[in-house]
């Protein structure tokens, strides 16, 4: 009965080094996460930001709900936007998604 109680003793006992065996991996993965998604992720929001401050009049832009436009006036914060001849309104800097390209005369 005694032998019983002192192999669950043992059995019970840490293993040498404890957590630091866990830590490195999990190092590992936080790494590789932040360079597969983080990082990517920062660096197209920065792209984007700088689109939006470089636009003036007159370029066309697509809007975060997929309405076209012109930018008739650009403010601090704010467009105004042509989407149809007579029709303007004016939308946050943050709603534009992208730039329309410039088309290329027909050859």
């Amino acid at each position: 009965m005694n032998l019983m109680f002192c192999d669950a003793a043992a059995g019970a006992a840490q293993p040498a080094g404890g957590g630091m065996g866990m830590m490195v991996p999990m190092l590992l993965i936080l790494a590789i996460f932040y360079f597969m998604m983080i990082r990517p992720q920062q660096r197209k929001e920065k792209e984007r930001r700088k689109m939006i401050e470089e636009l003036r009049a007159g370029a066309k832009i697509i809007f975060a709900g997929g309405l076209m436009g012109t930018i008739q006036e650009a403010t601090e914060k704010t467009f105004k936007v042509e989407i149809a001849p007579g029709t303007t309104i004016e939308i946050a800097r943050s709603c534009v998604s992208g730039v329309v390209p410039a088309e290329e005369p027909a050859k």
